[in-house]
C-alpha cells in the first residue's frame, strides 16, 4: 500500500473513531432543562453587631427556601416563607416594628437578605438600633 493511501486510511479511521461515522443516523439534540412547576426562592439571612454590613462580621446565619416547600436552617420556615408570600416578597414592610418598649441604647445589628425570590434576585439590608428593636420587628423572619 503506497504511503499517501495509508495516511488516507489512518485519517479517515482516526476521523471516524473521533467524529464517529460519517453516514448514519443524525445525534438527537439534547432535550432542553425542564422548568419547575415553582419559581426558585432561596435565601440567606445573616445578623451581626455594626454599623455596615460592609464591615460587620455576621455572628448568625440561616438559610430559608420556600419552593417547593418551606426548608432550610430557618427555625421557622413554614412561617417566614408564608409571610414572605403574604408581604409579596417586601422585607421592608417585615422590618416594622410592632411597638415594642425598648431602650433607646444605640447597638446596631444589621440584617441582611440575599439570593432569589420567586425568580428574581434580591439583596435587602436593615439596620436596627439594637436588638430588641430588631427582635419586635412584626416578623418571624428575622427571627433567628
Amino acid at each position: 500500500m503506497p504511503k499517501t493511501a495509508r495516511l488516507a486510511a489512518t485519517l479517515t479511521l482516526t476521523a471516524a473513531a473521533v467524529c464517529g461515522p460519517l453516514a448514519g443516523p443524525a445525534l438527537a439534540a439534547p432535550e432542553p432543562a425542564a422548568k419547575g412547576l415553582y419559581a426558585p426562592s432561596a435565601l440567606v439571612l445573616t445578623v451581626g453587631h455594626g454599623e455596615t454590613s460592609a464591615t460587620v462580621t455576621p455572628e448568625r446565619a440561616v438559610t430559608l427556601s420556600c419552593a417547593p416547600r418551606p426548608a432550610g436552617t430557618h427555625p421557622a420556615p413554614a412561617d417566614a416563607c408564608a409571610e414572605l408570600r403574604d408581604s409579596g416578597g417586601d422585607f421592608e414592610a417585615l422590618s416594622r416594628s410592632a411597638g415594642a418598649m425598648c431602650t433607646k441604647q444605640f447597638d446596631p445589628v444589621i440584617v441582611t437578605v440575599h439570593g432569589v425570590w420567586q425568580g428574581k434576585r434580591v439583596a435587602y439590608e436593615r439596620t436596627f438600633a439594637n436588638e430588641c428593636v430588631k427582635d419586635s420587628a412584626a416578623s418571624v423572619l428575622y427571627a433567628f
